[in-house]
């Protein structure tokens, strides 16, 4: 009598913990899990990205210092103050293509393409 009562238990635990292992993988299937798990996904790569870049600037800052310090082209004191004090920089410049009016026949005699292909 004891031994079904003690497999009856066993079988009905094995049950249980196979029901509850099966529904926390279906909610693991779900779109909304699935949603949220791409999301994670996405926002850790960007992390990684972001490190990766820093980590690319940093070498590439001491790379170049190694470089000047290799090749004396270090500043002087006097220069990075004057340097330092420069307050503006000259504005963009306008190309004269970007000027012109593709309209205007006296500035353009031929017609005007707009497509980006045709130059290739």
């Amino acid at each position: 009598m004891f031994r079904r009562a003690f497999w009856f238990t066993a079988g009905a635990a094995a049950g249980v913990w196979a029901t509850t292992k099966v529904n926390r993988q279906l909610k693991k299937l779900t779109p909304e899990s699935l949603a949220a798990q791409a999301a994670d996904k996405a926002v850790e790569a960007g992390h990684r990205l972001k490190d990766f870049a820093l980590d690319v600037k940093a070498g590439m800052t001491q790379r170049e210092e190694q470089l000047n310090d290799a090749l004396g082209l270090r500043r002087s004191d006097e220069d990075a103050a004057r340097l330092d004090n420069v307050t503006a920089l000259p504005g963009p410049r306008r190309t004269r293509a970007l000027a012109l009016d593709p309209h205007d026949q006296t500035t353009h005699p031929t017609k005007f393409s707009y497509n980006r292909n045709e130059d290739h």
